[in-house]
């Protein structure tokens, strides 16, 4: 019998504890063993969770208690949850979590604490998705060339309204409050910073690439707005949020931010709260993962095949999928040495001249304008719609600012990468 301790039995860790129950036939099937919940670590003693395990908050009670084999680690957050995991594995049990911010800083020591104890993580990246386990072990022969993902249901739930049903940014928003998706603060979801989380674990497994969020270009979607949506429209594209890393040459590229891609790319239709991961490995081409990238159950789901994996085996695998380094190091490319197509609104004083002054200022920038379209928005004042030719990032910034302290120039200018 594997007994099992969860720290942290919130929307997740309930799901879990629920799946094992009501699941225990097929999964004492796969993974050769009874598996239980033996307890649980809370915050709140006095909230009902219609569990019939011991609940604690006590963590202590889990972390030194012989008898439980697999800490399960669903309590969120970065330092506290650090010195917890740190501890489970120390005391020689292996560890689960789903915990993609404590990854995204600490994967590699990590790493180096467990060596032989099993220590999983499926559920940290997109939900339900097995993407973690299709990188480290299914496409374990190819030298991956990039990775491409709609890694934010939120995000993604938001820009589908604003693409299909014409909402504005604020409405979409407050749409996705009052549906559970969005937080009352939303900044990690909107500002990009959940899905960076997740693009630095997968960086790690594909690239062997140590990078923190702040090394990392990382931008949101706050400032889209109908007036983007429409010229994406009008010229083939939709807007998503995406996390990318790109090898080139003995570079990774690793960036997230909001995104015109072709309406034909297959990540293109992955609309509403589910996630996509396109993974491009240079002998098996382009694979497509799809699903639900969070939710009680969906997360569970993961989080029980790696407790099913950890039954079936009793050891460890490579954590971040490399026995030894790779031969060839890879280091992380530049944010201001990125190559894009670029679009950008202008909103101008509508006044003779300005539009010269603005193509010359491009033009002085080394930077092509590829298309042009000019919208008013009031009596006096219009924005320009404009997409550019392949550009560095140093060069577009430079421009940007350039732009933005001229006097018949409104606001700053909004930018948004073509993939």
């Amino acid at each position: 019998m594997i007994k099992i301790g969860i720290i942290g039995v919130g929307t997740v860790g309930t799901s879990v504890a629920q799946i094992l129950r009501d699941n225990a036939d097929v999964i004492s099937a796969r993974a050769g063993v009874n598996i239980v919940v033996k307890s649980g670590v809370v915050k709140d003693l006095n909230r009902d969770r219609g569990l019939d395990i011991k609940l604690t908050d006590n963590v202590d009670e889990i972390l030194e208690d012989d008898e439980i084999d697999i800490v399960v680690e669903l309590m969120g957050g970065v330092d506290e949850a650090f010195e917890i995991v740190k501890r489970a594995l120390r005391n020689g049990k292996a560890v689960v979590t789903a915990n993609k911010a404590l990854l995204a800083y600490h994967r590699y020591e990590l790493q180096e604490i467990a060596q032989d104890i099993a220590f999983e993580y499926e559920a940290s990246v997109a939900g339900g998705i097995p993407i973690i386990n299709a990188l480290r072990d299914g496409l374990s022969a190819n030298h991956i060339e990039s990775i491409s993902g709609i890694m934010n249901g939120t995000s993604n739930y938001m820009l589908t309204e604003m693409i299909q049903n014409g909402m504005s940014y604020a409405d979409a928003l407050k749409n996705a409050q009052d549906l559970g998706y969005a937080e009352a603060d939303p900044t990690f979801d909107v500002g990009g910073y959940d899905a960076a989380h997740k693009l630095l674990i997968l960086a790690s497994i594909a690239y062997g690439i140590d990078a923190k969020p702040e090394d990392i270009l990382i931008e949101g979607i706050e400032n889209v707005s109908k007036d983007d949506v429409e010229f994406a429209n009008e010229f083939g594209y939709v807007i998503k949020l995406l996390g990318i890393a790109k090898k080139d040459a003995d570079m990774v590229e690793l960036r997230v931010h909001a995104s015109m891609i072709n309406k034909d790319e297959m990540i293109a239709k992955i609309d509403g709260v589910m996630n996509g991961i396109s993974v491009v490995g240079d002998k098996v081409g382009e694979t497509l993962y799809y699903g639900p990238g969070a939710g009680g159950d969906a997360t569970a789901s993961a989080v029980i095949a790696n407790i099913i994996d950890i039954a079936r085996s009793g050891k460890s695998r490579p954590m971040l999928g490399f026995d030894r380094p790779m031969e060839a190091g890879l280091k992380l490319k530049s944010i201001e040495d990125i190559e894009s197509k670029y679009y950008l609104r202008i909103n101008v004083s509508d006044k003779k001249g300005v539009l010269a002054k603005v193509t010359k200022m491009f033009e002085d920038s080394n930077i092509s304008v590829e298309t042009m379209l000019q919208r008013p928005t009031s009596s006096d004042s219009a924005n320009l719609l404009i997409s550019t030719h392949t550009a560095y990032e140093r060069d577009i910034q430079n421009l940007i600012n350039s732009l933005e302290s001229l006097e018949f120039v409104n606001f700053k200018p909004v930018m948004i990468r073509i993939v």
